[in-house]
């Protein structure tokens, strides 16, 4: 016999469970996420599963071409370098400093620049119009540059760089934040809000801020990607990591000179670049159209 069901279970489905319906139904961006979970535990985890030493040298095996290769060798999948060092360990061990230093680079940005932007969103005459004014000015900077003049000022260094890519990051993430902020204190319920005697901490709480973290999920993806670009540069400048560290930019400058001899060494961390960089953006973009699609709705 037929039930009988007053509402059906897909207009009951929770606003996450949504989300995440329309967002796996987007193939690539469902493939960039998967590749972005591999990415952070491949950051988490690299030092314990990588075959060798970032620094073990092996003197019998010196610009091993990866193992495919018909001169290559089982022993080390992706070649060695001009010491003998495995690459694919050292790539391996990159991934904890380019991608999860841009991870942590981006959380720290995403506190504080939610902090600061929804201070700034909520104040009104003489204090908005300075944190107006100074994100102008900050904004109108490029984000490597900026950060290439706080490592100037820090000195070259991968903490430094950490903390030169969150203050490089931070002025376009408060500006975001703001412009949600403000947009929802403008809509009709939270007049509501008010009517009710809310204080501003709750409307900012209960009020603003669930309907507006999708978007600084998306703001976080835009923010690592350009993370990971920046700390990348910094070590290609050789102005972030210093050797012997393993950062796909400062292995990618470190290795420069034998492109012609041994362009394995160069191009392998560019498109371990390239993946993470990808995925990001692929992730992002999914997000980005499931609240677009969202809104529609």
């Amino acid at each position: 016999m037929a039930k009988f069901k007053l509402f059906s279970e897909e207009s009951n489905r929770s606003p996450l469970s949504r989300l995440w319906k329309k967002f796996k139904a987007n193939h690539p961006a469902l493939v960039g996420l998967w590749v972005f979970i591999a990415l952070t535990l491949l950051a988490l985890f690299a030092p314990l599963i990588s075959p060798y030493s970032i620094n073990q040298q092996h003197a019998d095996a010196l610009l091993l071409p990866p193992s495919w290769h018909e001169v290559g060798d089982v022993r080390f999948i992706l070649g060695t370098d001009d010491l003998g060092r495995d690459i694919l360990s050292r790539l391996m061990n990159g991934a904890t400093f380019t991608f999860g230093l841009s991870i942590i680079a981006a959380l720290i940005t995403t506190v504080l620049g939610v902090i600061i932007g929804s201070l700034a969103g909520m104040s009104k005459g003489i204090r908005s119009s300075f944190f107006n004014h100074l994100l102008d000015i900050t904004l109108s900077i490029p984000s490597l540059l900026l950060a290439i003049i706080i490592i100037a000022i820090l000195g070259p260094g991968l903490l430094n760089t950490v903390w030169a890519i969150i203050l490089a990051l931070l002025p376009q993430y408060v500006h975001s934040i703001r412009n949600l902020v403000v947009e929802e204190l403008g809509k009709d319920y939270i007049s509501a809000f008010r009517l009710d005697g809310a204080s501003k901490w709750k409307i900012l709480i209960r009020g603003v801020f669930p309907n507006i973290y999708e978007h600084i999920v998306v703001i976080f993806t835009m923010a690592l990607s350009t993370a990971i670009l920046d700390i990348a540069a910094l070590g290609f400048l050789k102005l972030g990591a210093q050797p012997p560290t393993t950062e796909w930019g400062a292995i990618l400058a470190e290795n420069l000179s034998l492109i012609y001899l041994a362009p394995w060494t160069v191009g392998l961390p560019g498109v371990l670049l390239f993946i993470a960089v990808l995925s990001t953006n692929l992730v992002g973009d999914g997000l980005r159209q499931v609240l677009k699609d969202r809104k529609a709705d």
